[in-house]
């Protein structure tokens, strides 16, 4: 979407910003090193250690050890919007708000900015450990800017809207994440900042105090203010937000309105994938045994999807030719999250020639995985189909067949209860029948 503002519009001017991060070894690994090469680029000169490092090591370390977070990013933002900011795990998002909030420095880019910026990125930020909750307050209005006496004026308001007026006295290393959050959000809100840049960090709170936020946030905006709001949930994103901007491995994809860059990014455009078809049976992956003809991710209408909540039930369909008589085939299906196998099934305890072998035809396979099963991320599937017996002679070796993502939406009528937390990192998450008892009652 083509954006034509002029300066006195725009609150946040985003140049060509680019971020590395240098991977293993810090710097050039001595203090010496490290001054040569920063005098080097200040002068704008060739670093010096870029020949040391070929010559110790035969590699360029000081390029091939980079990572690009973010790459010739830039947007504007005017007074008053809310924009918010999608995209998967590892786009940028987060580093894009830290170099707003001047949190970190970007590589290369400028950012230009009108008017008091808070931030909101993650538990704590801001706070000092030792201090009392209130004075924290103080202390978060002065790097604001603001006089005492502001602060002074907010200061019921933001206690209130906290709940947590019993603890304000207590240091805030006592608090729970729970509490910190709300403390956090009722200062970033309440001591008007003309921007206010909240992460994901919402997602800790309890779902009432979340949407307490939100409604906030609303308010905040339509008295004129900005901000800019990073989010995994799409409907938070589609209720608060005038516009959506989504990165995808550091850059910016598409901007525009929420229903167009949210209905983008559910697609199979961002690296998931819902269904592959082979229409030419003689190139299609496989042998003389069998071919591969569709894989499909399916919801429990039986429609294409390839994003989930973690309750949602999902189904894998799957398509194939037997060619040739006398094999006793199996299928069998490996469901991977960040490189490792989360957990495999087979359909040899199901297929009805489980015991005998399988006469040619056109089959077609479904596996069936329960909600609330699976943990939030990206996963994508390995499939093989074998003939089990002497040797298991493997005729189908697919890898990332399909993708698609399993997101939260915090609700306390899934697996989640009132857990109000970031769940462990596992690739599964079952709901389990427990029984709790107390035996003094």
């Amino acid at each position: 979407m083509e954006r034509n503002s002029t300066m006195s519009d725009v609150v946040i001017r985003v140049e060509n910003l680019c971020k590395e991060y240098r991977l293993g070894t810090i710097s050039h690994g001595t203090l010496y090193r490290d001054l040569q090469s920063g005098w080097a680029k200040f002068r704008g000169e060739e670093d010096p250690n870029v020949r040391i490092d070929l010559v110790n090591t035969g590699q360029l370390n000081s390029i091939t050890d980079r990572f690009c977070a973010l790459k010739d990013i830039s947007f504007d933002v005017e007074q008053g919007e809310i924009v918010g900011i999608i995209g998967r795990n590892g786009a940028g998002k987060s580093t894009l708000l830290k170099i707003i909030s001047r949190v970190t420095a970007p590589t290369e880019g400028t950012i230009k900015i009108k008017g008091r910026v808070a931030s909101l990125l993650e538990v704590g930020t801001g706070f000092h450990p030792e201090l009392t909750g209130r004075e924290n307050i103080f202390l978060n209005g002065a790097i604001l800017g603001m006089h005492t006496w502001e602060i002074e004026q907010k200061f019921d308001e933001i206690v209130k809207f906290s709940e947590i007026d019993k603890f304000i006295d207590t240091p805030v290393k006592r608090y729970s994440s729970g509490m910190y959050v709300r403390l956090a959000f009722a200062v970033a809100a309440h001591l008007e900042p003309e921007i206010l840049l909240v992460d994901e960090v919402l997602a800790v709170g309890d779902i009432p105090f979340q949407k307490k936020c939100l409604g906030k946030m609303r308010e905040v905006a339509q008295g004129g203010r900005t901000i800019l709001f990073v989010s995994h949930n799409m409907d938070a994103i589609k209720k608060l937000c005038t516009r959506t901007v989504l990165l995808h491995e550091g850059k910016v994809v598409m901007d525009g309105s929420p229903e167009e860059v949210i209905g983008k990014y559910l697609m199979n455009k961002m690296g998931c994938l819902g269904e592959r078809t082979w229409p030419d049976i003689t190139t299609a992956p496989g042998d003389n045994v069998v071919r591969m003809r569709a894989a499909r991710v399916l919801d429990q209408n039986g429609k294409i999807c390839t994003s989930f909540d973690v309750r949602d039930p999902i189904i894998i369909e799957l398509e194939y030719h037997v060619l040739e008589e006398g094999h006793h085939l199996h299928v069998h299906l490996s469901f991977i999250k960040n490189g490792y196998t989360i957990f495999s099934s087979k359909d040899n305890l199901d297929s009805p020639w489980r015991d005998t072998v399988c006469p040619t035809g056109h089959y077609r396979s479904t596996c069936h995985i329960p909600g609330d099963f699976l943990n939030e991320g990206e996963v994508s599937i390995y499939c093989a189909i074998t003939t089990v017996g002497t040797g298991n002679i493997g005729h189908v070796n697919i890898e990332e067949l399909l993708i698609f993502d399993v997101s939260d939406r915090m609700d306390p009528g899934g697996v989640r209860g009132n857990y109000p937390l970031h769940w462990e990192r596992q690739g599964v998450r079952p709901r389990l029948l427990w029984n709790v008892k107390n035996h003094n009652s």
